[in-house]
């Protein structure tokens, strides 16, 4: 083995994680907002469908899908992308649900194909599909999409040296 001088490593790393600094602590903030729902959903609808109220499986998920997406966008607003544009309630929250019902869709897409396409109906082929690949793809969506749409960058300040340099 060669010996490798510290600054060899470290240079680099520190390098790519100042330049990436922003980035991986939004995919870490989303992540562990993503897991938080992921949970709340789980336990949210097995409690409406198997508990005392013993509503159907769609009622149920859909309900803990709202729950969980609600608090998935408070908690990303307020702490993943806390420091973006503020564009209103009303225009954030409802872009948000209706991009995490485009992510759900995406979810879906991989689970559909194993089991209507390929006839793959065990539960390794469904958690599979669902629950990696669709809910990787799905991520991948919603991360780039709410930062796109839902979370925006605050807008320059207006100044009178910038209204000028618009008009040259």
């Amino acid at each position: 083995m060669l010996p490798v001088a510290s600054g060899d490593v470290v240079g680099p790393a520190r390098r790519f994680y100042g330049a990436f600094r922003g980035l991986i602590h939004e995919i870490a903030k989303f992540g562990v907002v993503g897991a938080a729902a992921y949970v709340l959903t789980v336990v949210i609808s097995n409690a409406l469908r198997f508990g005392p109220t013993k509503l159907g499986p769609i009622t149920s998920l859909g309900i803990a899908m709202v729950i969980a997406a609600t608090f998935s966008y408070f908690a990303n607003r307020h702490w993943t992308w806390r420091d973006k544009e503020r564009r209103g309630l009303a225009r954030e929250y409802s872009l948000f649900i209706g991009l995490s019902v485009i992510g759900f869709v995406i979810t879906e897409i991989p689970v559909a194909f194993s089991e209507y396409v390929l006839h793959l109906h065990s539960p390794l082929a469904y958690n599979i599909s669902g629950n990696l690949i669709g809910t990787g793809l799905g991520t991948v969506w919603r991360f780039w999409s709410f930062k796109r749409w839902v979370f925006l960058e605050p807008e320059p300040q207006a100044t009178e040296d910038a209204a000028h340099e618009a008009l040259v």
